[in-house]
């Protein structure tokens, strides 16, 4: 339109039936836009709404053993540590050590070690392990992000075709 008296500006906008928006006030003269200003709230609101949607929210999730671990019991944790890290969560492993076994902290360190060795397919060593009291940290991040194994579990058909084998019996004849 070029450059306009504000009155002018604001007769044009009502005659239309929009609203006369102020976009650029520190100019010299200021810019103003003829628009909708109600639907381009709603629109900005849809964006932000949108946007808050698509985040990924980090959960840490922790998983404790004992020095003295059974090998299944250790083994089931190490399943439900798989399960956190194929979900995109990072994993924070605590070895607790009670009465004499404070003095051998090298005990946790190698079973932290050897849990880290086992799901590297899954994660990887986000902070080494370390002695903080009378427990042992270490955290573990995902291979995949959240927003990654979102997106595969969306694009997995939602049916899965099964195909069984036929039992065959053979009779013994003596």
């Amino acid at each position: 339109m070029g450059i306009v008296e504000t009155s002018q500006a604001l007769a044009m906008a009502e005659e239309v039936g929009l609203d006369l928006v102020e976009i650029s006030p520190d100019a010299k003269p200021p810019v103003c836009k003829i628009m909708d200003f109600g639907k381009y709230k709603y629109e900005i609101a849809q964006k932000a709404r949108e946007a808050r949607a698509n985040q990924t929210h980090i959960v840490v999730k922790e998983i404790r053993f004992g020095l003295k671990i059974e090998p299944h019991d250790y083994e089931t944790k190490k399943a439900h540590i798989e399960r956190f890290l194929k979900g995109g969560d990072k994993v924070k492993v605590t070895v607790q050590f009670k009465g004499r076994e404070q003095t051998r902290p090298e005990m946790g360190y190698r079973l932290l070690m050897k849990l880290s060795e086992e799901i590297v397919e899954f994660g990887f060593v986000e902070f080494a392990p370390k002695k903080e009291g009378k427990s042992m940290t270490m955290v573990l991040g995902p291979v995949l992000k959240k927003s990654q194994v979102s997106k595969k579990a969306a694009s997995k058909p939602a049916a899965v075709e099964v195909q069984v084998a036929e039992e065959t019996t053979e009779e013994v004849v003596s």
